[in-house]
Order: structure tokens, then C-alpha cells, then sequence
């Protein structure tokens, strides 16, 4: 999931860039009536299929369950990727305004990366609280124990 965020954040803003200023061969999409479909629609869509196909299949194998993450990841950096319009409610892509989109998605990546390089050690760090909470309690039962039998 955080892999496929950060490339498709990063192809993103580079295929944007590329229909802005004529370099690629692609275009933006828009209706016959003239409606612009901004990318994070379809973002939108593929988080939703991606929950509920996670909901319809609690006992998913590892295989499906890697897929639907890289699929919530595109999903994710499609919509994160024009946070700043629909935070503004307008095209701010290009303005000032739109740099947010960018800082969120920095935000992001940065904080999926402290967790799963990180995951292993809090999940110790928090056996280790656990383990050393109940040794307490357990101590601070027996003493109290001790102390009413005297």
C-alpha cells in the first residue's frame, strides 16, 4: 500500500504536469458538455470498491489482501493527490493554494514509513508495556494479599 501510494502520488504529479504544459501525448478527461472529471473521482471509486471487497471477504488470503492494499494505495494517491481542491471546493491544482496536496501526500508517505519500518519494534515496545503492566498488577495483588493476612 505505501509503495503503490508514493508511485502513483509521483506519476501523478508527473502526468498533470506533462497535460499542463504539452509534453505527453495525453489529455485531461472531459465530458461532451464540457465537465472535467478530476483523477480523484476515480480514486474515490477504487477506495470504495477496495472496502467493500475487503468487507465481503473477511478471510481473504494473503495474496488478495496484498492486492487490495496496492489498490487502496493508487486509490489513495489519487485522492490525496487533489486534497487541496476538494478542501477549497476549487480548482486549485496549480495555485498556491494547491501546494497542500502536496505536503499532505509528503505527510503521508512519511508517516506509513515510520510504521512499517518501525511496526516491529512499537508492537514490542507494547508486548513489553503489556507484560510489564501485569507483572505490576500481579506484585501489587500478592502484596496487598500479604498485607491484609497480617
Amino acid at each position: 500500500m505505501w509503495i503503490a501510494f508514493i508511485v502513483t502520488f509521483l506519476l501523478l504529479r508527473l502526468l498533470t504536469y506533462g497535460i499542463r504544459y504539452h509534453f505527453l501525448p495525453f489529455h485531461n478527461v472531459v465530458t461532451p458538455g464540457g465537465l472535467h472529471i478530476h483523477h480523484y473521482v476515480w480514486g474515490i471509486l477504487i477506495v470504495l470498491v477496495v472496502g467493500f471487497a475487503s468487507i465481503l471477504n473477511i478471510n481473504q488470503s494473503p495474496t488478495a489482501h496484498a492486492w487490495l492494499a496496492t489498490f487502496f494505495g493508487i486509490g489513495a494517491a489519487l485522492v490525496i493527490d487533489e486534497f487541496a481542491l476538494w478542501l477549497n471546493l476549487k480548482d486549485v491544482y496549480w495555485e498556491r493554494e494547491g501546494r497542500i496536496s502536496v505536503d499532505v501526500a509528503v505527510f503521508l508517505a512519511a508517516v506509513g514509513g515510520l510504521y512499517f519500518t518501525g511496526s516491529r519494534f512499537w508492537n514490542q515496545v507494547g508486548k513489553e508495556i503489556g507484560a510489564g503492566l501485569k507483572f505490576m498488577a500481579s506484585e501489587k495483588a500478592r502484596i496487598r494479599h500479604r498485607s491484609a493476612g497480617n
